[in-house]
C-alpha cells in the first residue's frame, strides 16, 4: 500500500505523489505570537511533525516551512476589521508589539522543542516579507482581481469563479451567512483585505504604493510559501478552523496571481475541545502548554495527542492525559529494558530484513492510511509484548535484540517521536530522572497507605489501592512489605 493522504480540496484520500520525485515542499501555518501556545495549537504542531517525520522515513527530502504571524492577525471574526492582536496586546501591557512577538516566538519554540517537535527548515516572519506581499498585491490589481480604495486594497471574490472550492462555500452563502458585515468601502461584503491603511497611531505600518499601512492576514502565507517552495508545491497544512476564510483566500489570491495550481494536497487537523467546545485563545478556554507541562511530562502530552487521529477531535481532560501517561510509561519501560541489554547500540535505518517484520509492515500500513497514529500506537503494544517475551526468554541472541532495538528506534523514535532521545541513543539521564520521580512518589504513597492501615482506616487504604489499580499500578502486600509494579 502506498501513502494515502486525505486531501481537503478533493474530500477524498489520494495516493501521495510529489511534484518532484523524492522531494516534498511542505508549508504549515505556524505561530500567532501574541501569547503562549495552547494545547490546541500543540495538536497541530504534533500532527504535522508526524507527517514530516513519516515522509522523511519514506526517503523523501522534505523542505518544511512554518511561518510566524507577527502582523495582520485581527481581533474581529472578519479579518478585515478589528485590531491587530499584537497591537492590542502591546497597548494592554505597555510593550512594543515586536517585543511581544519576540518573547512569544521564543517561548513557543521552547515549548515545541519539549514536545520533541523538529524545528522548521525555514521559519519566515510576515514582517520580514512585506516587499513580497506588496508585489503580489500589485500583480492582482494589474490583473483586475483586486482594487484600491482609501489607501486599502481588497480582493474582489466575484472575479474568481473558483472561490470557495476548498471549503465548499459559494459567495452567495457567504453574503447571507453573517460572516461579514457590510463595509461602505468594499464593493462586496465578502471581499477580503490584502492591504490595510494604517490609521493615525497604528504602530505597525510600512510604506506602499497605496500609502502607509500593513498587510492583511491571508496574503502573508501566499507570499512566504511561494517564495520558498515555488508557485505550486505539495502540502499545505493547518488547523481545520483555518480552512475558511484563511486558506480559501490563500488559494484565491495565489492562483489568480500565478495562473497555476497553488497546493496539491491540503491537510487540516481537527480541533482540541473543552466540554465539546473548540479551544481557542479568543474564547478564553485555553490550557497553555507551559501550564500543562507543570503537571505532565511533555512527552506524555505528545503521546496523548497521538492517541487520536489528526482529523478527529481531541477532548482535553487531565485524567485522559494521566491515563495516557500510564500506557506511555509501559511502552517506555519495555524499551528501556531492551536498550539496557544493548549498551552503545547504534541505529541508522531499518535493514530490508527488519522492514519485512510483520509488526513493522502492520505499523507502516497504518501510517500509510493517512497517518493513523492511534492504530500505529496499538502496534507498539504488540511490539512491547514480543519484546518482553524476548527479554524474559532463555538467552536471546544479540542479533535478535538488535533487530528489536532498531524497530523500536524507527517506529517509536524516528516516526512517532515518543522516545526521549539524544542523537540515536536513549537519553538515559532523562529516563533515570523520570524513574526516580515515579519511585519516590510511589514510596510516599505506600507509606501513606501503611499509615492508614495502622490507624485501621481501611476505607482510605482500599481507596488508595483501587485508584492505583485503575491507573495501571499493582500493589503486592507481603510480610516483607508492599511492592508495586506496572500492570
Amino acid at each position: 500500500m502506498s501513502l494515502q493522504i486525505y486531501n481537503t480540496l478533493t474530500r477524498s484520500k489520494e495516493e501521495f505523489v510529489p511534484l518532484v520525485p523524492e522531494r516534498v515542499g511542505m508549508y504549515v501555518c505556524g505561530m500567532t505570537v501574541y501569547s503562549d501556545a495552547h494545547i490546541g495549537s500543540g495538536k497541530s504542531y504534533v500532527s504535522f511533525d508526524i507527517v514530516r517525520r513519516y515522509l522523511q522515513f519514506l526517503g523523501y527530502h522534505v523542505t518544511f516551512v512554518q511561518n510566524v504571524t507577527d502582523v495582520g492577525h485581527m481581533t474581529d471574526n472578519d479579518e478585515d476589521q478589528g485590531v491587530d492582536k499584537l497591537v492590542k496586546k502591546g497597548a494592554e501591557i505597555k510593550q512594543h508589539p515586536m517585543q511581544i512577538a519576540e518573547t512569544f516566538t521564543r517561548r513557543t519554540s521552547e515549548d515545541l522543542a519539549r514536545l520533541n517537535i523538529l524545528p522548521p527548515d525555514i521559519m519566515p516572519r510576515a514582517t520580514g516579507h512585506i516587499i513580497e506581499q506588496i508585489e503580489i498585491i500589485k500583480d492582482l490589481i494589474a490583473k483586475g482581481y483586486a482594487y484600491e480604495i482609501n489607501g486599502s486594497v481588497y480582493f474582489d471574490v466575484t472575479k474568481d469563479k473558483e472561490y470557495g472550492k476548498l471549503s465548499g462555500r459559494n459567495t452567495e452563502d457567504q453574503e447571507t451567512s453573517g460572516r461579514v458585515e457590510s463595509r461602505s468601502e468594499k464593493r462586496n461584503p465578502q471581499d477580503f483585505a490584502l492591504w490595510k491603511k494604517a490609521e493615525k497611531g497604528h504602530i505597525l505600518r510600512w510604506p506602499s504604493p497605496w500609502g502607509e499601512g500593513f498587510p492583511g492576514w491571508h496574503i502573508e502565507c501566499s507570499a512566504m510559501s511561494m517564495k520558498y517552495l515555488g508557485e505550486t508545491f505539495d502540502i499545505h497544512g493547518g488547523g481545520l478552523e483555518n480552512q475558511f476564510p484563511h486558506h480559501e483566500c490563500e488559494i484565491a489570491q495565489s492562483e489568480c496571481s500565478t495562473g497555476k495550481p497553488f497546493v496539491r494536497y491540503w491537510m487540516h487537523n481537527n480541533m482540541v475541545t473543552v466540554d465539546g467546545q473548540k479551544m481557542g485563545k479568543s474564547l478564553g478556554n485555553s490550557s497553555y502548554l507551559r501550564d500543562i507541562f507543570m503537571e505532565f511530562d511533555p512527552m506524555t502530552v505528545r503521546y496523548y495527542l497521538l492517541q487520536s487521529h489528526y482529523r478527529s477531535t481531541t477532548e482535553y481532560k487531565k485524567d485522559a492525559i494521566a491515563a495516557a501517561g500510564v500506557g506511555y510509561a509501559k511502552l517506555l519501560s519495555t524499551f528501556r529494558r531492551l536498550a539496557e541489554s544493548l549498551p552503545n547500540q547504534e541505529f541508522v535505518h531499518l535493514t530490508q530484513q527488519e522492514l519485512v517484520h510483520p509488526l513493522v509492515r502492520q505499523f507502516l500500513q497504518e501510517m500509510d492510511d493517512d497517518f493513523n497514529t492511534p492504530k500505529a500506537i496499538a502496534v507498539l503494544y504488540d511490539l512491547a509484548k514480543e519484546t518482553n517475551a524476548l527479554l524474559t526468554g532463555p538467552s536471546p541472541e544479540s542479533s535478535k535484540l538488535a533487530e528489536f532495538y532498531h524497530i523500536w528506534m524507527a517506529l517509536a523514535g524516528n516516526i512517532l517521536g515518543i522516545l526521549p532521545q539524544s542523537g540515536n541513543q536513549l537519553d538515559s539521564a532523562d529516563s533515570k530522572s523520570m524513574e526516580d520521580v515515579v519511585a519516590s512518589l510511589m514510596t510516599q504513597i505506600i507509606s501513606w497507605r501503611k499509615s492508614a492501615r495502622e490507624r485501621k482506616d481501611f476505607a482510605l487504604s482500599d481507596a488508595i489501592r483501587d485508584d492505583l489499580t485503575a491507573a495501571g499500578i499493582v500493589l503486592e502486600d507481603s510480610k516483607e512489605g508492599t511492592k508495586w509494579s506496572l500492570r
